[in-house]
């Protein structure tokens, strides 16, 4: 379950980048394009907090490893921690949405 736990976490991250991303009609196919774009277009202006970045970047690696890793050397208390990351990051994501005026108000 640390495997699903990982990967699912990072998606979650994933697909707040790509709704943030459609905000600005800025498209991607590859994960790490989209990564780039998002440091470029929220955390290098100061939109969205620099630890997004590294939680996202974190979570992608974390996710190759889950997902393709042989030697999958991860914890309980490493999924854990990804997976409050990503509630975190999701939080921030659509709170940015709804001050913007691109989701309503929950």
């Amino acid at each position: 379950m640390l495997r699903s736990a990982l990967n699912r976490a990072y998606y979650a991250m994933f697909y707040a980048v790509l709704a943030l991303l459609a905000t600005s009609r800025t498209d991607t196919s590859r994960h790490s394009g989209a990564i780039s774009l998002f440091d470029r277009e929220f955390v290098k202006p100061g939109t969205l907090p620099q630890d997004f970045s590294r939680w996202l970047h974190d979570g992608f690696n974390e996710r190759q490893d889950a997902d393709y890793g042989v030697d999958f050397g991860r914890t309980v208390e490493d999924a854990s921690e990804s997976v409050h990351r990503a509630r975190q990051f999701v939080a921030g994501a659509r709170d940015w949405l709804q001050r913007q005026g691109h989701l309503p108000a929950v």
